[in-house]
């Protein structure tokens, strides 16, 4: 029997933000489909439990544009709305939300309040396409699969470092920031 892992969500006019909390994931298997339909499935725990998830979301969705980030700690999907409205809920459905869908009120903006786009930081993370997953040909559905357990951090090159302190004119600001660059582990060692 599958699990369902923790869901929290916010929206922009034009975007919807889905972070699917479930740390150390593997064979994470995400899906969009234009309609509005988001799958998502992945094993995680010590126990390797399989967790899916299935959100008929509340209207459609432009796949193409929307993207996705596998994490080792989360799942971060930022879902471009194919109509640039408020959307009233999360989910097509009538009545209350499950209960492993929240409000994400680190993200959240009210209508009133929302700035445009550009008006959310997260946090330098490199975000992958969906690319060409719809359903529209009835054929295959493509899959995003990330089989690594990969973690992104933000490293400064140490010759940029060493430039720094020899110059002595870097600005605190500057000494913190650097390149992403991809920390990769070998899994033979």
């Amino acid at each position: 029997m599958s699990r369902h892992p923790e869901v929290k969500w916010a929206e922009r006019a034009d975007k919807v933000y889905i972070t699917v909390l479930l740390p150390d994931s593997k064979n994470a298997k995400v899906n969009l489909e234009p309609e509005g339909v988001f799958t998502l499935s992945a094993n995680a725990g010590a126990d390797n439990n399989l967790y899916e998830l299935k959100l008929d979301l509340y209207d459609k969705v432009n796949v193409e544009e929307s993207k996705i980030s596998i994490g080792v700690r989360n799942i971060v999907c930022v879902l471009e709305k194919a109509e640039k409205v408020w959307w009233k809920k999360l989910l097509r459905s009538e009545g209350k939300a499950p209960h492993y869908i929240k409000v994400d009120w680190d993200k959240w903006v009210d209508e009133d309040e929302d700035n445009g786009p550009g008006d959310i930081d997260l946090g330098g993370m490199d975000f992958s396409s969906f690319g060409n997953m719809g359903g529209m040909d009835g054929g295959g559905m493509d899959e995003f699969e990330d089989s690594s357990d990969d973690e992104e951090q933000e490293v400064t090159k140490p010759a940029e470092q060493d430039m720094n302190k020899a110059d002595g004119n870097a600005k605190p600001e500057e000494q913190g920031a650097g390149t992403m660059e991809k920390k990769e582990t070998d899994a033979s060692t």
